[in-house]
């Protein structure tokens, strides 16, 4: 594998170059995820109980419309390849953006009224209500960014969109800060100061980008019931794809949070963990994307494999390196988050697991993005389904419940799902290679 990478330098010096941009947004997105994880957990272990439960099930929603939306950079480049004009394309972006946000949020909106079924701790479930209402309010400000973000990146722009995100850590500790704890008039207002706090950083990102995108790019306003129809068949299955992984995960949040908060809490942290390293290899699949998506176009079948078979081994040799640093100290990682005994006991024999998941979880992150750039995402939809659904949650509850291995009982199932996974979308991929000759 290093024998091909440093035969394909210049292809790894054309993902890098879109990648590292993207990396460091992504840690930036992460990094004020785990800001919120952080604060709420100094604050109480309820309140990070409850904000734990409340995002798995908000992201089980939202997801939908990052997926699709997450169609427009691979459909765009694969124009840009083909001569087309992506430009025309910002306004029926911002329509469909804007469309998919207020279904969204009135999805979550009456989402609210079943918390009470799903038998969370009693004294959790008024905050969880209460986090809801807020944030259904900023599901615009996150897809007009989003939106923004993924127009540009078609045009290979990566820089400044995640220069934004970094600097909006910053912004959104300050904000947690201010209104978790109360700052001299504002009152102490736990896990509802944390939905406010994002609220106002989700608009504040989206706002920027989107000028941004006039001062950057010649808009042409355009009319294309095509592309509509494109950003349907390419960004549903992967919608779903994600929204299926999204809800396995989350599930699990649910299902160990129905036994203990502490579950809950422990999972969250697992998940932060795994989502910082996890932003590096999906960021070589988001810069896969553009490139693959474009020699698609172009219809550059050799440049095509070579894109793919680099970005595969960047993100692998990366999780792999990640995990040995990972497992050098986890206690100490874990500690970052809570100081809660019980906590720190149930989630460093996960994190040892997650170890071994991350490297497979690296590879499909890669193929996922080299998939949306041949624009056949329903063959991440397929794997996903079978891998996680029907797989890894009923072998998880059978280990956790069964077996009384608890929260790592499905970590454990996740590592052998995952496996999997990268089985089925690897073996379909190198039949299209065949197909497609050079």
């Amino acid at each position: 594998m290093i024998v091909m990478l440093k035969r394909n330098s210049v292809y790894i010096k054309d993902l890098l170059t879109i990648a590292f941009p993207i990396i460091l947004g992504n840690l930036g997105f992460i990094m004020i995820g785990v800001g919120d994880v952080i604060i709420a957990g100094r604050h109480s272990t309820d309140t990070l109980a409850a904000i734990s439960l409340a995002t798995a099930i908000i992201n089980c929603i939202t997801i939908i419309g990052i997926g699709i939306l997450g169609s427009i950079s691979p459909i765009l480049s694969n124009y840009r390849g083909a001569n087309k004009e992506p430009e025309k394309y910002f306004f029926p972006s911002l329509k469909f953006a804007a469309v998919l946000s207020v279904i969204i949020s009135l999805i979550i909106i009456a989402t609210i009224p079943l918390i009470d079924k799903f038998g969370f701790e009693s004294h959790l479930v008024p905050i969880i209500k209460d986090y809801f209402w807020i944030t259904a309010f900023s599901t615009f400000g996150g897809y007009l960014h989003y939106m923004s973000k993924e127009f540009l990146q078609a045009f290979e722009i990566v820089l400044f969109p995640n220069l934004l995100t970094i600097f909006c850590i910053f912004i959104n500790v300050v904000l947690n800060i201010i209104f978790v704890f109360g700052c001299g008039f504002i009152p102490e207002m736990g896990a509802i100061g944390l939905a406010i706090a994002s609220l106002i950083t989700r608009y504040f990102m989206g706002i920027v980008l989107f000028i941004y995108c006039f001062k950057k790019i010649k808009i042409k306003y355009h009319k294309d019931k095509n592309y509509y129809l494109d950003m349907l068949k390419v960004g549903t299955p992967s919608s779903l794809a994600i929204m299926i992984e999204f809800v396995a995960f989350n599930s699990i949040t649910v299902i160990m949070g129905k036994v203990s908060g502490v579950y809950a809490a422990a999972q969250n942290i697992i998940c932060t963990i795994t989502s910082v390293t996890f932003m590096v290899p999906l960021a070589i699949g988001n810069a896969a994307g553009v490139k693959v998506g474009f020699a698609n176009g172009a219809k550059q079948f050799k440049s095509l494999k070579k894109y793919a078979y680099t970005a595969m081994s960047l993100s692998v040799i990366f999780m792999a390196l990640s995990a040995c640093a990972i497992a050098v100290a986890p206690g100490i990682i874990v500690g970052l988050f809570t100081k809660d005994i019980e906590l720190i006991k149930i989630s460093i024999p996960i994190v040892y697991t997650l170890c071994f998941f991350q490297v497979f979880d690296g590879l499909q992150a890669s193929l996922a993005g080299i998939f949306r750039g041949l624009k056949h995402t329903e063959v991440v939809m397929a794997s996903n389904f079978i891998s996680f659904w029907l797989i890894a949650i009923p072998l998880g509850c059978l280990l956790a419940l069964h077996y009384k291995l608890n929260l790592l009982g499905f970590w454990y199932a996740l590592i052998v799902s995952t496996i999997i996974l990268c089985t089925i979308m690897l073996s379909n991929l190198l039949i299209k290679f065949k197909k497609m000759g050079n």
